[in-house]
């Protein structure tokens, strides 16, 4: 596992693949203990957490579906109880769009689960500590530009948690803890993407042809850049999607206007 005395203390949540397990790669290669979340996917989670350690980087799993009031305050409980300390907070679970979900389930996820995480880690973050809230910009922008109807209960529910972790920043200022959103267009290779080809595949194909999409890697270099570099508290990082950059920005909204392109 690595001496984690010298290593950042780094929670992703929902990193059994996809976005979350790139930035896991990303960080680990930076030298952060970083812990592995999932919820049901242990043996995906361990393969990543092997894949860091083979290439001599520090990582471990667990388990804990977020949305769990109990299963989260357990989760912040034991990352504390093993590491002595949380520097580092990713909130990169969501969802919304699985089959036979309740009709509250993304509200419950991607608002009040972030926000109920964030309140039980708080007080195990250090000054200098960070969070990270991972959006996309059908969400980020949400009420400022058209959404899949596919897509709506997540976009609406996750720029309610955004809202939501936002109004606690000058609570986050007191003890010294940043707190930065990275929002991307539609992610090649994301399972959000690849529900979304099945139910509504002009949704996705409407957003190819503004440009080719972020891939996992390049917004997963972005997510870990929020998590490491000193960026002030309350900026948000772009990835992709110029057309929502070029007008989506109203008049009062505070956020970092940087783009990182998808490709050449």
């Amino acid at each position: 596992m690595g001496d984690s005395t010298e290593r950042r203390i780094v929670l992703i949540t929902g990193a059994s693949r996809g976005i979350g397990a790139e930035t896991a790669k990303v960080l680990a290669a930076g030298g952060d203990h970083v812990i592995i979340n999932y919820r049901e996917k242990r043996k995906r989670a361990q393969m990543i957490a092997d894949e860091i350690g083979a290439v001599g980087g520090s990582a471990s799993i667990a388990g804990a579906d977020i949305a769990d009031a109990d299963a989260a305050a357990a989760l912040i409980a034991d990352v504390v109880a093993e590491f002595g300390r949380l520097d580092v907070l990713v909130l990169n679970a969501s969802g919304g769009l699985e089959r036979n979900a309740a009709p509250d389930y993304a509200m419950a996820l991607n608002r009040d689960a972030q926000v109920r995480l964030v309140r039980a880690a708080l007080p195990h973050l250090p000054s200098g500590g960070r969070i990270v809230f991972v959006t996309s910009h059908q969400a980020h922008f949400h009420g400022r530009k058209p959404v899949p109807a596919d897509y709506e209960p997540i976009a609406a529910s996750k720029r309610a948690g955004e809202d939501a972790l936002l109004a606690m920043i000058p609570e986050l200022a007191e003890r010294g803890i940043g707190l930065n959103v990275v929002s991307g267009d539609m992610i090649d290779g994301t399972i959000i993407v690849r529900l979304l080809e099945r139910r509504n595949p002009e949704a996705v194909s409407a957003r190819r042809d503004h440009g080719a999409l972020p891939t996992i890697e390049e917004f997963a270099a972005v997510v870990g850049e929020a998590a490491s570099a000193a960026i002030e508290s309350g900026r948000t990082l772009y990835v992709g999607g110029a057309d929502y950059l070029a007008d989506g920005l109203t008049p009062g909204h505070t956020g970092l206007v940087e783009a990182f392109p998808s490709g050449p």
